[in-house]
């Protein structure tokens, strides 16, 4: 027999022409027993109604602790004197946030000179007056946001869930 010799850039184009035409070769398979792909859908974790106090009683530039989802999840509110984006009340100026620094979990501190929260343990800051994004630091992630509503007709605010993971847990309601 003779011997054939191929050229290497001939095998590599032959190779890949019939690797594009092996993929593109579309087989249907059919079983009865298949699972139909779910509908789209997201979690919605049932996060509690909780009272947080009363939008006319909050002080101004102040933080006001709380706990939610449970007891042990520390969280601050703050009327801020302006409207902010996502901020609640009768001026839109009211937000809440986690009060674990999202770093390592040390507590953070609103200063009411700066209007940030500052964690003492590792000097991240967090902007509330914008969503709580992290200004500078050591942590990576914006704090979790507390979820707030505000009824005009009693002029009570509630915290109805949170926006971002609270540290140092797999999910916010235990």
């Amino acid at each position: 027999m003779d011997d054939v010799k191929i050229g290497r850039r001939f095998f590599l184009k032959s190779g890949g022409a019939a690797a594009a035409v092996a993929g593109s070769v579309v087989i249907p398979i059919r079983n009865a027993n298949a699972a139909t792909p779910a509908v789209a859908s997201g979690t919605t974790l049932p996060y509690p109604k909780k009272a947080v106090g009363s939008a006319k009683d909050m002080p101004l530039n102040q933080a006001v602790s709380f706990a939610y989802p449970d007891d042990s999840s520390a969280c601050l509110a703050i009327r801020m004197g302006s409207p902010v984006p996502g901020g609640v009340g009768p001026n839109s100026d009211i937000v809440a946030y986690s009060s674990f620094c999202t770093h390592m979990g040390c507590p953070v501190n609103y200063e009411p000179g700066t209007k940030t929260f500052k964690c003492g343990c590792h000097f991240s800051i967090f902007d509330p007056e914008n969503s709580g994004q992290m200004v500078t630091g050591q942590a990576t992630e914006d704090l979790p946001r507390i979820l707030l509503e505000y009824d005009a007709k009693t002029g009570n605010l509630h915290a109805v869930g949170v926006d971002g993971l609270i540290y140092g847990r797999q999910s916010n309601v235990l």
